[in-house]
């Protein structure tokens, strides 16, 4: 079943994947740029494995919503007929302990943030915020393990913590759960997309600016540069071994000068000489003519969206 919400980068990591590779980040932005590299290749494991519910549920993956000023995520919300049931995903990887309502790593004292303090937040947002929306359903809800290289030590039974071994029984549980939507459902869904921010509050960024960055083509796979470009040939990365075409390759580029410099205009010069290693202009300009609006004439031309 796909979602009705997928899941997609945040600004935020796509960003800092984008200055990583191209400039020496500061060992705190490397930490967090990891950080949530980790976290979302957890949540895309969970993904993979909520695709395969077959019962009538809506699956929303990556909300932020607000309520009475106060900004909260939500990595995977599920809609059932009777309940509803956020899911905080983990990818923790290691062995960690339980201890006195907190959770440390088995062999340190330095306590780590509490996912089931985040989940308790979660749902005390969340059931004013549909209240609100005149919906009184119960919220359930756990905090998901993904890693299978994770233990938790002297986990208590009674919290809302799903283990790695458990997620297959999770999915057996939510495919039997009584469940038949109904439009209510189907409005309550589109209205907290429409009140999903793209932008969270909590983004930061290193300083960079263009002239520091280093310009080229990464690969799409490993993110590192690519040493050659030869026109209707495949891009094959000398590091990985990855295809891809020189169009995509383009394409993928341009977005990346958008992302990282809104404010500039998209020219065929510009993607030039952010591409590095594309010898032709022409190549450069029919890719921009096919995929984007051209505005202007000759010198003066440029490109939108």
């Amino acid at each position: 079943m796909p979602p009705y919400k997928p899941r997609i980068k945040s600004k935020e990591l796509r960003i800092l994947s984008s200055l990583n590779a191209r400039m020496e980040l500061s060992s705190k932005d490397k930490q967090h740029y990891a950080y949530l590299e980790k976290g979302y290749q957890g949540e895309v494991v969970f993904d993979q494995i909520t695709a395969k519910l077959e019962n009538d549920l809506y699956v929303l993956n990556d909300l932020c919503l607000e309520h009475n000023k106060s900004v909260f995520q939500i990595d995977t919300l599920v809609i059932a007929q009777h309940t509803i049931y956020p899911y905080e995903v983990k990818n923790y990887e290691g062995d960690y302990r339980y201890d006195l309502g907190n959770f440390y790593p088995k062999l340190s004292k330095d306590e780590i943030k509490n996912p089931l303090d985040q989940l308790k937040r979660i749902k005390a947002l969340l059931r004013p915020l549909l209240k609100n929306l005149g919906f009184y359903l119960p919220i359930e809800g756990d905090v998901t393990f993904v890693n299978p290289h994770f233990t938790l030590y002297q986990a208590p039974l009674n919290e809302s913590i799903i283990h790695p071994t458990q997620l297959n029984a999770l999915m057996k549980k939510l495919n039997e759960i009584p469940s038949k939507l109904t439009h209510r459902h189907k409005m309550l869904a589109d209205q907290l997309i429409s009140m999903h921010q793209i932008d969270s509050p909590y983004t930061r960024y290193p300083p960079y600016s263009y002239d520091q960055l280093d310009k080229g083509i990464t690969c799409e796979k490993c993110h590192s540069f690519l040493s050659s470009v030869v026109e209707k040939k495949p891009i094959v990365c000398d590091k990985c071994g990855h295809e891809e075409t020189v169009d995509s390759a383009i394409l993928r580029c341009v977005e990346e000068l958008m992302l990282l410099f809104p404010e500039r205009k998209i020219t065929t010069n510009g993607v030039y000489e952010w591409c590095g290693v594309i010898g032709s202009r022409k190549l450069i300009r029919r890719v921009l003519m096919q995929n984007y609006k051209s505005v202007g004439q000759r010198q003066h031309r440029y490109f939108e969206k």
